[in-house]
């Protein structure tokens, strides 16, 4: 089928618009380019600091045209799904040797865990976290002895910072490899429930603790659908996965041979051999534009809202709000997995995952199947699935009709028409809700507002017994420049026990959600953030606001509203403690989050 006229109108607006920043960008990569293999350029002491421990592949790598992984790893076992890259170092340095060639660990990046920090003041350093990893990752590539890198990466704020670093150092090749999904725990919507028990004062800490430790119990991401989950199928609706690879489980044969695959392919697409790949030529329009269809057709999370801007600009492209508005309109929601259904990604692999996807969405002419990837120059094998077939690693065609259509439908009957992701703009200012999980009947919500400085104070309110009537909670001074925007999920169970005791309810911010925001109504990202005397800071207890997720329009309704002066906020204690310190600059100078959020590009 032809491509969707719309992906086809959306993507050529995104060319044009980045047409002198695209162009800078591959001039620079190809004058990078043209200097060769990296190693080459070194001197002969460059070269013994960097070879000194390498013992038996000293010779390989000083004298050998042969060529060298550089291993980026966002390795702690602290986080579940980072804690398989332990083994992966020696498995990729076993693999390179096996082929003739080398690798070696060019440096580790941070990976803080937002299930960790969720409501803490870590969380504030969550999202700068993701710049912090592009300047680690690009202090290990600077050595510049490497032929081509891999990533390891998984999770919230890792895998965007690491594409943001691959672009940057988009002349070299670039591979993510990554540690799959746990086991399945207790049923998502039982940790929800035992969540809003808890909340509700009906059950003790002690059970509550029960169920978080039967829902994450193992090594390898979370199993709802969140913003690791998301990032997964982000590289392989943008190619820069071995097909098929997200959602295989940890410390599993196919893991092993996946990953040994995936060190092969990275020595075959170097400048040194006949089928150089650099991530420049990858990451280009149509890769982002793909990689937003599979955020809308997945449900993904609204995290890559701020995420995709800031990776874009690194490789020279530049995304707008109104392309995920105008994607999500003609991009079916084909899943249905925690918080959007009750299914988690190990259901949905089972169901025909990503294959299944990536085949219809082609199929639909939704996608676009002519782009460079890590394996070759079409989208076409994203829709076959690696398998082991007496010990030997291949590809077969994936399914071409689900397992289960509870979860998992094709785009021509999808579980809703749209992606469910809506641009707002109004006298509020500019934000995006996600509605795939929220019912059509609070899609508009019309209700007197009460303004809050951060989330605590929301949930003391309710503790209170404060809020008796529909109300539309502001809280603002939540955005990067404020605190560093950190997600606002522990308002999840408040709100939507409130929700079911038949009031209407929502959430405006400057601050964000995760992937985990489900069925309450949240306009988030709003900026300009209040902060920056965005018109959130002119909001008032009791003002009339309007949600309207079906004409995309967030409004405070008062006459006087545009007449007022912003209010400021006394934001002395967020530059102190738990590392907070440290951010000053980051808060000083970040963008808009509607441009990403972003500090280094």
């Amino acid at each position: 089928m032809p491509l969707n006229d719309t992906i086809a109108r959306v993507t050529a607006r995104i060319e044009d618009r980045s047409k002198d920043l695209r162009a800078t960008y591959l001039d620079r990569m190809a004058r990078a380019a043209e200097d060769g293999p990296r190693r080459a350029h070194l001197t002969c002491g460059n070269q013994a600091h960097a070879y000194a421990a390498m013992e038996g592949d000293k010779g390989r790598l000083a004298t050998e045209r042969t060529p060298n992984i550089g291993i980026i790893s966002a390795y702690n076992d602290m986080l579940s799904a980072h804690q398989p890259f332990e083994k992966y170092p020696d498995l990729i340095r076993a693999t390179a040797r096996a082929n003739g060639a080398t690798a070696q660990v060019a440096g580790g990046v941070p990976a803080m865990c937002d299930g960790v920090t969720q409501g803490q003041v870590g969380m504030e350093l969550s999202l700068f976290s993701r710049d912090v990893i592009a300047l680690a990752a690009g202090i290990g590539l600077s050595h510049n002895v490497f032929d081509s890198a891999v990533y390891l990466g998984v999770c919230d704020k890792i895998v965007p910072g690491l594409i943001i670093a691959a672009a940057t150092f988009g002349y070299i090749p670039g591979i993510f490899l990554p540690a799959g999904p746990m086991p399945s725990g207790i049923p998502n919507d039982e940790k929800a429930k035992v969540r809003q028990q808890f909340a509700e004062g009906k059950i003790s800490r002690d059970e509550l603790m029960k169920a978080e430790m039967a829902s994450y119990h193992a090594a390898g991401t979370c199993t709802f659908y969140g913003t690791a989950n998301t990032n997964q199928m982000l590289m392989e609706f943008m190619g820069l996965h071995l097909p098929g690879t997200s959602f295989v489980q940890p410390n599993t044969p196919l893991r092993d041979a996946l990953t040994e695959a995936g060190t092969r392919r990275a020595l075959e697409i170097t400048a040194l051999g006949n089928d150089y790949r650099p991530v420049s030529q990858i990451l280009d329009a149509k890769a982002f534009v793909n990689g937003i269809v599979g955020l809308m057709a997945t449900g993904g999370s609204t995290n890559l809202v701020l995420h995709l801007p800031a990776m874009a600009r690194a490789a020279g492209i530049a995304l707008e709000v109104e392309d995920f508005n105008d994607i999500s309109a003609v991009t079916p929601l084909m899943a249905k997995v925690y918080p959007n259904g009750l299914a988690d990604v190990n259901h949905f692999h089972a169901a025909g995952g990503l294959q299944f996807m990536i085949g219809s969405l082609m199929d639909a002419g939704l996608l676009h199947e002519d782009v460079k990837t890590v394996v070759g120059d079409s989208l076409k094998p994203y829709a076959q699935e690696p398998v082991l077939k007496d010990g030997t690693l291949t590809w077969r065609d994936g399914p071409t009709e689900t397992q289960n259509d509870k979860i998992l439908r094709p785009a021509s009957d999808p579980f809703q028409q749209t992606g469910g992701l809506k641009e707002l703009t109004g006298n509020l200012g500019t934000g995006m809700i996600k509605v795939s999980a929220v019912a059509p009947e609070r899609h508009i919500i019309e209700a007197r507002a009460r303004v809050f400085q951060d989330q605590d104070s929301v949930k003391q309110a309710f503790k209170n017994g404060e809020i008796t009537e529909d109300t539309i909670f502001v809280v603002r001074f939540q955005g990067p420049k404020s605190n560093g925007m950190p997600e606002l999920h522990g308002l999840t169970p408040t709100l939507a026990v409130l929700q079911d005791r038949g009031l209407k309810v929502a959430l405006v911010t400057d601050g964000r959600m995760s992937g985990a925001s489900g069925k309450v109504p949240a306009a988030i990202h709003v900026s300009p953030e209040a902060a920056n005397g965005g018109p959130l800071a002119r909001v008032q207890d009791g003002d009339l606001l309007r949600l309207d997720a079906v004409s995309g329009t967030l409004a405070c309704l008062a006459e006087d509203f545009d007449n007022r002066a912003p209010v400021t906020a006394d934001l002395i204690d967020n530059g102190h403690g738990v590392g907070r310190e440290l951010f000053a600059a980051f808060r000083e100078n970040v963008g808009l989050a509607s441009n990403g959020a972003a500090v280094v590009v």
